[in-house]
């Protein structure tokens, strides 16, 4: 997911940094070892100070690792992923021991070299073959080497105002399930209510992230690799029917609103106050919603599977905590196991999820219980499902259409080579269509594609 200013871990990213409002940090120092000798592990996903309960369980982390491996301080970072600065300060190696970065990175930073490789010690961990495949595909070279580990991943599908639903006299229980129904549900939703039918992101790098994952429903790809090259494909009709579809929506129907350069957030606020019928998002934009929106009506909140028109699938994304090239043998050694205590043991074991469900909803603004794209196979997270019950605080019958309809679906990751900057070729792209009657979806389309491929082709020379 493209950067934005939250940072809310990217678009649900994890269970808890879904929430966050993450600040950047100053330049890094390299590791080094303590005063008192210890080796000092830096680790980027330290929740902010205004997340109280995330930040709690963050500490405790903290000292039941240091505890469980002496020798060894942990030193958190609130330092998020930007894509303007990130190239350049891992180039430099100044970075921390333990990186998180969006799930289009990861391709890209394997292929140069700038991550180091996993597999051996996370094999050492007795449930490494438990993985889910899905998620783990995208962190592994073509040799199969793993260089990641996820944090909650997410599938994106369609979020939706079960009040409004019923105010349109449109079934809150069975969301479109194509985006010929979308639309039609988003003209009643606006001809009826009078708010926002449907609300599409488009600034802020989130109006290309968007029809990036509206494509893939029509059945698109944004980007092919060739002999070992990529290049954008930005002008299959997949793509042109996908900005047609919203063009329609727009000036024909009239069921888009009146605010028209949203990011993610501005529409989050928006749902949380009841003015939008229906965006594209996953389960853990929920949080976004409760915590930092202040979504009083959260029994309004309903999602389910991305709705299709000839693609069958879905944009699969999240988190992914890295070992950046520049840590020494020691402190990489040291963030392998770091990142096999703090990230794949919680979502593997059900005490830790229970302990963590438990500890989060002893607030009363917390989400627990929000559905996640599995890191494990099904029996793992049945049993998880089953530990965390009696602290969920959610009704999960709302997502019920979701966590159905997803297996269905093709689960297709971001664009692996330089994603960032084929969303900001379309995000203008997207906003001519929004705001220009006259817009000429082959023509932005053509120009677009052109330019993203000079500057990819650039890239790929380095």
């Amino acid at each position: 997911m493209p950067q934005i200013s939250h940072r809310a871990a990217v678009v649900g990213c994890t269970a808890v940094a879904l929430a966050m409002a993450l600040a950047g940090c100053s330049a890094v120092t390299p590791g080094k070892a303590g005063s008192d000798g210890d080796l000092v592990l830096r680790v980027q996903g330290m929740p902010p100070a205004t997340d109280k309960p995330a930040l709690a369980l963050f500490k405790q982390q903290v000292a039941d690792f240091e505890k469980a491996n002496p020798g060894v301080k942990v030193q958190g970072s609130t330092t998020v992923f930007d894509p303007l600065t990130f190239s350049a300060k891992l180039s430099g190696g100044n970075v921390e021991d333990v990186i998180r970065v969006p799930l289009t990175e990861p391709q890209r930073l394997i292929q140069q070299k700038q991550v180091q490789p996993i597999t051996g010690q996370l094999q050492e961990w007795g449930h490494f073959k438990e993985f889910n495949p899905q998620v783990i595909k995208p962190l592994s070279d073509s040799a199969g080497e793993v260089y990641g580990v996820p944090q909650n991943p997410y599938a994106q599908g369609l979020v939706y105002n079960r009040d409004l639903f019923e105010q349109a006299g449109l079934d809150p229980d069975r969301p479109p399930a194509t985006w010929e129904e979308v639309r039609a549900a988003a003209k009643k939703i606006s001809d009826k209510t009078g708010k926002a039918g449907f609300v599409h992101e488009s600034k802020d790098n989130q109006g290309g992230w968007q029809l990036t994952m509206l494509s893939y429903a029509f059945g698109g790809d944004l980007q092919k690799q060739e002999g070992g090259t990529y290049t954008a494909t930005l002008t299959g009709e997949p793509v042109k029917k996908a900005l047609r579809l919203l063009k329609d929506m727009r000036w024909k129907d009239d069921s888009l609103g009146r605010t028209l350069l949203n990011n993610q957030n501005d529409v989050i606020k928006q749902f949380a106050a009841g003015q939008v019928g229906m965006f594209m998002g996953s389960p853990g934009t929920y949080r976004l919603a409760k915590m930092q929106f202040g979504m009083e009506n959260t029994d309004a909140f309903g999602v389910g599977p991305m709705p299709q028109s000839g693609g069958n699938a879905t944009l699969t994304g999240g988190d992914i905590y890295m070992v950046p090239r520049s840590a020494d043998q020691k402190h990489a050694a040291a963030a392998v196991k770091w990142l096999t205590f703090a990230y794949a043991q919680p979502q593997y074991s059900t005490d830790a999820a229970a302990r963590q469900a438990k500890a989060l909803s002893a607030d009363p603004k917390s989400a627990v219980g929000v559905p996640t794209l599995p890191v494990f196979d099904a029996a793992r997270q049945q049993k998880i499902d089953a530990a965390i019950e009696p602290y969920v605080n959610v009704k999960l019958e709302n997502f019920a259409p979701y966590t159905e309809g997803l297996p269905k679906l093709e689960l297709k990751a971001e664009p692996p080579f330089q994603a960032q900057k084929l969303y900001t070729a379309l995000d203008p792209v997207v906003q001519a269509v929004l705001t220009r009657k006259d817009a000429d979806v082959d023509k932005l389309l053509a120009s677009a594609e052109k330019d993203v491929n000079a500057k990819l082709a650039a890239d790929q020379k380095k």
